[in-house]
Order: structure tokens, then C-alpha cells, then sequence
């Protein structure tokens, strides 16, 4: 069965997953610094949800891009690595905005999930494991 032509749905998707990006990492950051300054809106549900909704809609724009351009996280390494920086990323969030005990050890999880979303931006970039360290 022949392949569809849907070349035309790759800029959308990418800019799609790319502002997703923005608006999930920013919502993160912002709720992150509320946590910090202990402010109770960062854990209302309606924010928690938004996050939610976000990273969904990251999800499968992310996914329909795996689709759309056929790659395979095992042969092409740099995604490989950015999934599993995903899941390091999710970890270390999760610790700054309720698990971690102090505010101290809170504000470090914060600034270390977000180094480590940045270096995922720039394995995306440079399409290379070792993102801004790549030769």
C-alpha cells in the first residue's frame, strides 16, 4: 500500500511541537518558581491540568513527527538520548514541584530540570547525542 504524500505536515507539526515545548517548559518554570515562593496556585488543579493538557498535545505532536519522518530511537541515537533525558526531565520535575523536602533541594531539582531540558533543545538541534558538545 503506497505511502500518502503528507510532506506538507511536517513544518506544521514541527512548529506545533516546538511552541508545545515553549508553553510546557514555561508553564513549568513559572509553576516552579510559585512553588519556591510558596504560593498555592502552582498545585490548584486547574494548573495541573493545563499542564496535563500541554504535555499530551506535546506528546503527540512529538509522536506524529516519529511517524511522520520514520525514525527510530535505536538507529537514530540522538532521539534515543532525548527520551531518555524525557524521562530524567519528568524525574527531576516532579521532585522540584512536590517530592523534594526543602526549599533548597526544590530550587536545585527546579534549575537541574531545566538544564536538562535545554540540553535535550540542543540534541534536537544538533540531531547528536551530545547536543551543544557534539564535534
Amino acid at each position: 500500500m503506497p505511502v500518502p504524500d503528507i510532506a506538507w505536515a511536517y513544518p506544521l507539526l514541527l512548529k506545533t511541537h516546538v511552541s508545545l515545548v515553549v508553553g510546557s517548559v514555561g508553564l513549568f518554570a513559572l509553576r516552579g518558581i510559585g512553588v519556591l515562593w510558596r504560593h498555592a496556585w502552582p498545585m490548584r488543579p486547574q494548573w495541573r491540568r493545563l499542564s496535563v493538557v500541554i504535555d499530551s498535545a506535546l506528546l503527540l505532536a512529538g509522536a506524529s513527527l516519529w511517524w511522520l519522518l520514520q525514525l527510530n530511537p535505536i538507529h537514530q541515537t540522538w532521539l534515543g538520548a532525548k527520551l531518555v533525558l524525557l524521562l530524567v526531565y519528568i524525574a527531576l520535575g516532579t521532585m522540584a514541584l512536590k517530592r523534594a523536602r526543602t526549599a533548597r533541594a526544590r530550587a536545585l531539582f527546579l534549575l537541574a530540570a531545566l538544564a536538562c531540558v535545554a540540553f535535550m533543545a540542543s540534541v534536537a538541534l544538533a540531531r547528536h547525542p551530545l547536543g551543544w558538545w557534539a564535534p
